[in-house]
Formats: C-alpha cells, sequence, structure tokens
C-alpha cells in the first residue's frame, strides 16, 4: 500500500500527541502506587468505561472477527458474543463488590477473603501467572496482529515493527501510570472507532450495496444464530457456549466475577455506582457499537476475496485497495491506535501484579512510595522487555496459549462463589486451578479430545468443569473453614448479600448492602435483554431490514428505562 509524505505525517503526529498526552500526566503519576496504577481512584465513570472499551478493541480484534465471519457468517460471532452473560454479571453482581473492597489488585483480594499461608501461597502464584506468562502471550498476539498488518500495508519486518511500536507505547506508559492510559484510551478508541466505520461504508460500496450483500452471501451467513445442526455450531456445543462457557471458564478480559484490567478500573473510578456505571457503558459499547463496522467490513470481504487462504487478511486487503488515499494515514493510524490501547493497559496492568502483588508484598513491604513508584516504572519496562521476547518467538510457543487457559477452563464458579458463599476457601481455589489444568491436559491429550472440533470442544469443557467442581467441592469441604474473624472483616468491609453469608452476618456489625440478591439477578437478565435487544436492532437496521431493527430498539429502550429506575432507586451505591 502506497502511503504519501501527507499520511506518513499523520502517522507520526498521532504517535506524538499520544506521547505528549500521556507525558503530560507523569508528574501525577509519580506521587504514588495509588495514583501510577488506579489514578487516585478518581477517575469518572465515562472515562472508566471508555478505557474498557478501547482495552479491548486490539489491533487483532477485527482481524479475528474477519475469520469468523467469512468462515462461519454472522453467527461465527457468538464465539464472543456469549460474553454478554459474564460482563453483566460483572456490572449487577460485582463492579459494587469490587470497589468496595478497596483493594488494588484484583489479586490483593486473596488476602483479603482468605488467611493464612494457603491465601499467601495463593496470591503469590496468581500474580506471577497473571503477569509473566499470560500477560506477556496476550502481548505477544497485539504485537504479532499489528506485525501482521504493518507487512501487509508497509513491507515492514516483525523485528522492528514489534520494537518500534512498543517502544513507543511504553515509553508514555511507564511515566504516566494509569493516567496517561486513560486519556490516551479515549483519543485512541475515538480515532480506531470512527476508522472503522469510514472502512465498513468503503467496503459496502466495493462489494455492491448491502442489498448485493444478501444477494452474493447464502442466507445462513446471514443468520444471527447458528443454523440447527451446523457443522462449526452443533446443538450441543451452542448449548455449552450460551449456558456453561461464561461462567465457568476464566480467561483474560471476562472473567467470571470480574478481575483482570475491568476490575482495576473499577478500583480506579470515583464511587462504587460511578464503577457500575462504567462496567454497564462498557458492555454496550463492547457489543452494540463495535460489533457492525467489522462485521459489515467482514461480509463485503467474502464477497471480494471468497478464496483467501488466510480469512482474516481480508480486512486488511479491503483497506489496502479500496480504501482511498486520503484516508489511508488515519487508517493506519486508527491500527496504531487499537494497538496502543491494549499494549498500554497490559503493560500498567502486569506491572501493578509485579508491584504490588509480589515485590511491595513479598520482597520490600517497608520501602517509600517514591521507591515504589520507581519500581513499578521498572516493572512496566520489564514487562515491555519480555512481551517483545514473546512476539519473536511466538509461531514456535503458540500452543502454550491453549495449555495456559487450560488452568482456567473450569475455575469460574468458585471465583462467583467466593463473593456469595462463606466457605470457599484459599484451599478450593487451589483446588481448582490444579484440577481444570490437570484436568483439561488428560482429556486433551489422554483422551484425544480436540479444542478445535466443535464437539470436542463441548466434551472437553463439559468434562473440565465435571472433574474441576467435583475436585473443589471435595477439598472445600475436607479442609476447615477461614477463621470467622477474616470472613467477618470480609464481610463488613465488601457487604455482599444472599443467604451463603448467614453464618458469617450472624457474627458482623452491619448488614448486606444494596437492593437484594433476587433484584440484582433480576437487572442481570434486564442487562442481558439489553444489550442482545441493541445489538440485533443495530444488526437489522444496517442491513436493510428497518422495521424488525426499529422493533427491537424500542424493546431496548423499554429494557433501559427498567434499569434505570432500578439504578435510581438503588441508595445503597455510594
Amino acid at each position: 500500500m502506497h502511503l504519501t509524505v501527507v499520511d506518513w505525517a499523520v502517522i507520526a503526529g498521532f504517535f506524538a500527541l499520544n506521547l505528549a498526552l500521556g507525558l503530560r500526566y507523569g508528574r501525577r503519576a509519580g506521587g504514588s502506587v495509588s495514583e501510577f496504577f488506579l489514578s487516585g481512584r478518581d477517575v469518572p465513570w465515562w472515562l472508566a468505561g471508555t478505557s474498557m472499551v478501547a482495552t479491548t478493541f486490539g489491533a487483532d480484534t477485527p482481524l479475528a472477527v474477519t475469520g469468523m465471519v467469512v468462515r462461519n457468517g454472522i453467527a461465527g460471532n457468538w464465539l464472543w458474543w456469549n460474553a454478554v452473560f459474564s460482563g453483566m454479571l460483572t456490572v449487577f453482581l460485582f463492579a459494587a463488590l469490587w470497589r468496595r473492597a478497596g483493594v488494588m489488585t484484583d489479586v490483593e483480594l486473596v488476602e483479603l477473603r482468605y488467611a493464612g499461608r494457603p491465601a499467601s501461597a495463593l496470591r503469590a502464584f496468581r500474580a506471577a501467572y497473571l503477569a509473566l506468562p499470560i500477560n506477556c502471550i496476550i502481548l505477544g498476539w497485539v504485537n504479532l496482529a499489528m506485525a501482521k498488518i504493518l507487512a501487509l500495508t508497509v513491507g515492514l519486518p516483525r523485528v522492528p515493527s514489534v520494537a518500534l511500536c512498543l517502544a513507543l507505547t511504553g515509553a508514555y506508559v511507564s511515566v504516566s501510570g494509569l493516567w496517561g492510559v486513560l486519556i490516551t484510551d479515549v483519543l485512541q478508541f475515538a480515532v480506531k472507532l470512527g476508522m472503522t466505520i469510514v472502512l465498513a461504508v468503503y467496503a459496502v460500496r466495493a462489494a455492491g450495496g448491502v442489498e448485493h450483500l444478501r444477494e452474493a452471501l447464502p442466507p445462513e451467513r446471514l443468520t444471527f444464530l447458528p443454523e440447527a445442526g451446523s457443522a462449526w455450531m452443533p446443538a450441543l456445543t451452542l448449548a455449552v457456549y450460551l449456558g456453561v462457557q461464561w461462567w465457568a471458564a476464566w480467561y483474560p478480559g471476562a472473567e467470571p466475577g470480574g478481575g483482570g484490567y475491568v476490575a482495576q478500573r473499577i478500583f480506579s473510578a470515583r464511587s462504587e455506582r460511578e464503577g457500575v456505571y462504567a462496567t454497564l457503558w462498557f458492555n454496550v459499547a463492547h457489543y452494540c457499537v463495535r460489533s457492525w463496522p467489522w462485521v459489515l467490513t467482514a461480509l463485503s470481504a467474502a464477497v471480494l476475496y471468497p478464496h483467501l487462504q488466510d480469512p482474516e487478511e481480508g480486512y486488511v486487503r479491503v483497506m489496502v485497495d479500496h480504501l482511498p488515499p486520503s484516508l489511508r494515514g488515519l487508517m493506519m493510524a486508527g491500527f496504531l491506535a487499537a494497538y496502543m490501547s491494549t499494549v498500554a493497559t497490559h503493560l500498567n496492568w502486569g506491572a501493578s501484579y509485579l508491584v504490588g502483588d509480589l515485590y511491595k508484598r513479598f520482597l520490600r513491604p517497608d520501602a517509600s512510595e517514591d521507591h515504589y513508584v520507581r519500581a513499578s516504572r521498572v516493572a512496566t519496562v520489564l514487562t515491555m522487555v519480555l512481551a517483545g521476547g514473546v512476539s519473536l518467538v511466538l509461531d514456535s510457543v503458540a500452543g502454550a496459549w491453549k495449555v495456559l487457559l487450560a488452568l482456567g477452563s473450569g475455575t469460574g464458579l468458585v471465583l462467583i462463589l467466593r463473593w456469595y458463599w462463606w466457605r470457599v476457601s484459599a484451599w478450593s481455589e487451589l483446588s481448582a486451578m490444579v484440577a481444570s489444568l490437570v484436568a483439561s491436559l488428560a482429556l486433551r491429550y489422554g483422551l484425544g479430545l480436540d479444542p478445535d472440533d466443535p464437539l470436542g470442544f463441548a466434551h472437553l469443557m463439559l468434562g473440565t468443569l465435571a472433574v474441576t467442581t467435583c475436585t473443589w467441592l471435595a477439598v472445600t469441604y475436607a479442609t476447615p473453614p477461614e477463621p470467622m474473624d477474616t470472613l467477618v472483616r470480609f464481610y463488613e468491609r465488601v457487604r455482599p448479600d444472599g443467604p451463603g453469608w448467614a453464618p458469617v452476618a450472624a457474627n458482623a456489625r452491619v448488614g448486606p448492602s444494596g437492593p437484594g440478591l433476587p433484584v440484582r439477578l433480576r437487572d442481570w437478565a434486564l442487562g442481558c435483554a439489553l444489550i442482545y435487544l441493541s445489538l440485533f436492532g443495530v444488526g437489522k437496521v444496517v442491513l436493510g431490514e428497518g422495521l424488525k431493527g426499529a422493533a427491537l430498539l424500542a424493546g431496548a429502550a423499554l429494557v433501559a428505562w427498567l434499569l434505570a429506575r432500578d439504578l435510581r432507586r438503588d441508595g445503597a451505591l455510594g
């Protein structure tokens, strides 16, 4: 793809603007570790929520969605659309609890909820696991996607691509902390969302318009739900996606019970209420605002390039072949924005575990705030270097990603119930993690269940879940409960609702906070309905079925009104 001097100027200017915005907050971020990793817990909901959306909008995301749609049609997106159920659990059942906990990382919660050496061991293990292998492999995938884009567009090899993009992003993150990440996320989200919409318009036009797309593609490619008995999504596999995976499996960015960088943004919010609003806005924007520009471009790519060996390349080829030269610099800036927002968050998030949960907790517990800020900047650079190394050898360790995910493939239930059942202990979590890994590996390599096969995936998930759940429940009842004073302290600080805390509530000085678990579950159901009605309503409109789309959007408006009424009544939110 030919880029003019103006295009290169736009790209350079975009980098410079992000660097300037990030560095502007360097002094503020240097005030304390709380400022560096949580922005002083003073972030408005719209900024925290937009940052969550920007983080999940990586350079690899539109390529991945294009691959799903080209291979399996619009319904292929259920591979990630199913996580709506998990996202809404975070909004209505966990966001306020996370904010009340007052921790700096989600891993720190371990020693608030549990006691003794098992809790310390669990905290250290989870921090190291998330900060190093998991985080660096996520960063590696994002770097690999960006290198792929730069190779296809400007012919830049992988090593200089990764080195340049990672170094420029790491430069402002290591200085400005979360404030720099949040502020640049807003700019980056606006640029990349705007350019994906522009690209979708040109893609549909190049493919002959929406009507021609509907005529050129088989009807099953345009349905929003998988066809019954389809080879890529059998009924059992669909049931696992919709009924099991979203609560049973731990995976970064959509953890059952919240967690990760989503929890980090909740911690940084000004109040419990703003934490709830931030996660609600994140889920609306994540599914309803971003999906259709990607889908339209992917459908157009399926018509324009029906024989691509790698369907994910279709997104980049549409940009190269059909975007006007005057917009190519901005589109490249959009890809850079997608890359930088994801990488910036993961550098800061990973460093928070290294400093808060390992270095400060176990190695230097009595150092000054200035010392910890310096350590935070060093940890950010260290994470950047490690991620760069993983990126360069990723082809040879790609299978490790599935192995790492196996560690959490059956642990979701214990991560949810630790908030709502007093009997869950540190041994419960530890045994769940071990059982999940062992069961998943045994089923995969012992019985030959292939996770790339739809039915194999379903059987692997159900088998791992059954073994993991039986194991951690048995361990829970075979080991002593956490000390009552630890449970009471946790209960009085977080104030969870539900019958699972009855023995502890009897010893506490305060009661649960909020409208009650039944109301929160009702709001969860309404939140899921809001997302899916809005998602499908917008889809029907952009695909030329205006009346059906309007009816769905009217239903979404009614659900939104009911949710707003409940949130206004919830005076317990601070």
